[in-house]
């Protein structure tokens, strides 16, 4: 039996919104240690991030994310409790001396999985225009997967959701190529994969690219589109004083998607993206952001959106816009001067430490940190555990 409580969230019953957005993946509870001491406990999983920025800019979605009965967090858009399941748990590992590219020696593992995301979980009586499939403990199943390219126009995939693979004894995330996860006979059915550089290295770019776009993020340098049609795209970062890259990714996927549902052009909503990403690595842990800031950005993707319908011309309402629009360099100058208004510094965040660690390729921020380690009243910390899984 499942519990799903999604009354704080009247916009979850809104299926027919023009604009709606299915986001698919798991919260989860994220442990910090570095030599054998723990630092924090915080939420984590995507789909905490990526919701964070579409509930900023206002933006209606329906979230599946299961969780245990000990799940700790306070959401936006309430996940379904597992009675018979405990919440996912990632311990990433911290090593003490950075490299001389700055990163730190780390080691993320899933310690505890709760119950997978089905197909019977979707909503059965909705249709969505974008969907996300963005797991982090392989709780994204291919059936799950394929469910939701029936009900959803567009699906974005991040990576890591079918290449995750976790060992049988102490749960640590390594990688797959992408042909051996299982997923791969659906990439023509996706509208967009996204990665991280580090893991592009574990598909072949020109042969995915004839399947469905390909988004590569490439941190500070910005990221890259690599369209059916055979162009490579790059797209211009924004600049930024980083702290903790932790969800940067995700933030990324969560302004790539809401600039796609307002209407801007592939190329526009990445630079949107690239914003999010930007103002993700300057705070540490779920990024609180500056309602200034999000005010403006929001006149800024209108009046870039309107600009478009009237100098652009589109076969069909539905059809995505990929070329680069003319005006592209001026919308990312505007942009870059609504991110300069933010009052919010370190300082500012709520949070203490960050959430969701990602595998690799993240400049450690540990030694950024001189507060008191954030805990919960009732700690899930607890030696690693066997999973039982082998296959995200």
């Amino acid at each position: 039996m499942v519990t799903n409580h999604n009354h704080k969230d009247p916009q979850n019953s809104n299926h027919h919104n023009k604009h709606s957005v299915l986001i698919v993946g798991n919260y989860c509870h994220d442990v910090l240690l570095q030599n054998g001491v723990v630092l924090a406990e915080t939420l984590g999983g995507a789909s905490s991030f990526i919701s964070n920025v579409i509930n900023a800019l206002s933006i209606s979605c329906h979230l599946v994310a299961k969780v245990g009965r000990d799940f700790k967090y306070e959401t936006g858009h309430d996940p379904v409790v597992v009675p018979t399941s405990r919440t996912t748990v990632f311990h990433a590992y911290f090593g003490s001396i950075s490299d001389h590219d700055g990163h730190q020696d780390r080691v993320l593992k899933r310690v505890r999985a709760c119950e997978p995301i089905t197909p019977s979980d979707l909503p059965g009586d909705a249709r969505f225009d974008y969907g996300m499939a963005v797991g982090v403990g392989g709780e994204i199943l291919p059936a799950t997967l394929e469910k939701m390219v029936e009900i959803c126009d567009t699906v974005f995939v991040d990576i890591q959701s079918i290449i995750r693979v976790f060992d049988g004894v102490d749960g640590t995330v390594n990688l797959v190529p992408l042909k051996d996860s299982g997923f791969y006979h659906l990439l023509p059915r996706i509208g967009f994969l996204k990665a991280s550089s580090e893991e592009a290295l574990f598909m072949e770019v020109e042969e995915v690219r004839k399947k469905c776009c390909v988004v590569v993020t490439h941190g500070k340098e910005g990221c890259e589109l690599y369209l059916r049609d055979g162009e490579m795209m790059k797209i211009s970062p924004f600049s930024a004083n980083q702290v903790d890259p932790t969800g940067a990714g995700d933030s990324f996927l969560g302004g790539f998607m809401a600039g796609l549902v307002q209407g801007l052009a592939v190329p526009d909503a990445a630079l949107l993206g690239n914003l999010f990403g930007s103002i993700t690595v300057c705070q540490i842990g779920l990024p609180t952001f500056d309602s200034k800031v999000i005010q403006r950005v929001k006149d800024e993707v209108q009046r870039r959106q309107m600009l478009c319908v009237n100098c652009c011309e589109r076969r069909d309402d539905d059809d995505l816009k990929f070329a680069k629009p003319a005006g592209h360099e001026q919308f990312h100058a505007s942009l870059c001067a609504a991110k300069q208004i933010s009052t919010c510094g370190i300082q500012d965040c709520r949070k203490d430490l960050p959430s969701s660690p990602t595998l690799s390729g993240e400049q450690g921020f540990l030694s950024q940190y001189n507060g008191q380690p954030k805990l919960l009243h009732s700690p899930v910390y607890e030696e690693p555990i066997q999973t039982g899984h082998s296959k995200p």
